[in-house]
């Protein structure tokens, strides 16, 4: 027997003997405990489904045992629900989640930005009608970039429905808006292309792999496939004209803030924050107020950036564990 037919005879062996004990960790759905004490699922219990609403497909991924406590997952720009890809799984053994993308985000429909009104209290009322049609009326809330302003709608319209805040550099203050949201601001001010080019050019890949690599420990353990597959989305005919409308439709939000701060004072939700203190777009300055307004507020800023979850995703998982093991 050559050398090169018994290397393929042990490899076709070895592969034989491992199968089976793969496919009976995935059918009895165990459980391994990492370096930082996190639970990771062993079987792939991520289903991915979706809801006709007002005429859209709404797409969202959902793990975990309905009848155990909800954690409503609100990604935030540029991405979707795939940011919460491993942190699903790491938390789907005692709890239920729910990760929806919002309409021209991700799996979900993108009619055109003149087909449909590209608003935050517009992507909010599509994730209230798809709590109802799954029939959740209580949950937490992980709030992230966009997912802050969506969710706080949530929590304006039915505080009681909520256990608590999960703030991962998702800004309620105007503190945290700094030096970042200048051409936003000029946007806000004055609509126009010359306005608007600065916005556009930072939707180009440049700008989204910043957004994923800025103010981590090691942006080369950051995987490109982020970056390459949410410009793959922003770049298809016509969402550029999509996020403009959102980039203006942010500046709704200021308004609301002191409204969401006087409930976060009147309604007293427990919160985690767990926020990356490096990030740029909404920096830690963006953190500390709500300290001010919540009696019960457990706070980590963690040494990364903007998407804290690509680099430490077990870090944040442990804290949720421990977080909703108290509510």
């Amino acid at each position: 027997m050559s050398l090169i037919t018994r290397t393929l005879s042990a490899a076709v062996l070895a592969t034989a003997l491992t199968l089976p004990i793969a496919s009976t960790a995935n059918a009895a759905g165990q459980t391994v405990r990492d370096g930082h004490g996190t639970y990771h699922t062993q079987d792939q219990s991520v289903r991915f489904g979706y809801e006709i609403i007002d005429g859209l497909k709404i797409a969202y991924r959902e793990a975990g045992d309905p009848a155990k406590p909800t954690i409503l997952l609100l990604h935030g720009f540029p991405t979707s629900s795939h940011m919460f890809r491993t942190l699903i799984p790491d938390l789907a053994r005692d709890y239920h989640l729910i990760a929806p993308d919002y309409p021209g985000f991700g799996a979900s429909d993108m009619p055109q930005a003149d087909q449909y009104d590209y608003t935050f209290d517009a992507l909010a009322g599509v994730v209230e009608t798809l709590l109802e049609r799954k029939g959740i009326d209580r949950y937490a809330l992980y709030l992230m970039d966009y997912g802050a302003p969506v969710g706080y709608r949530i929590f304006a319209k039915a505080p009681e429905k909520v256990t608590g805040f999960i703030i991962q550099n998702g800004n309620a203050y105007e503190e945290g808006l700094r030096e970042f949201w200048d051409p936003l601001r000029a946007y806000w001010a004055d609509p126009n292309e010359e306005t608007a080019a600065p916005l556009r050019a930072f939707l180009g890949i440049e700008g989204t792999k910043w957004q994923f690599t800025h103010g981590t420990r090691n942006p080369e353990a950051i995987s490109p496939d982020n970056f390459w597959h949410v410009q793959y989305l922003l770049d298809r005919p016509g969402n550029q004209e999509i996020q403009l409308e959102l980039f203006y439709d942010y500046g709704s939000n200021l308004a609301e803030y002191p409204k969401w701060q006087a409930l976060f004072r009147e309604h007293q939700p427990p919160a985690l924050i767990v926020w990356g203190k490096n990030d740029h777009i909404f920096p830690a300055d963006g953190a500390y107020p709500y300290q001010r307004d919540l009696n019960n507020v457990e706070f980590h800023l963690l040494d990364t950036g903007h998407f804290a979850l690509e680099e430490d995703g077990a870090r944040i998982a442990d804290e949720i564990h421990d977080f909703m093991g108290r509510l």
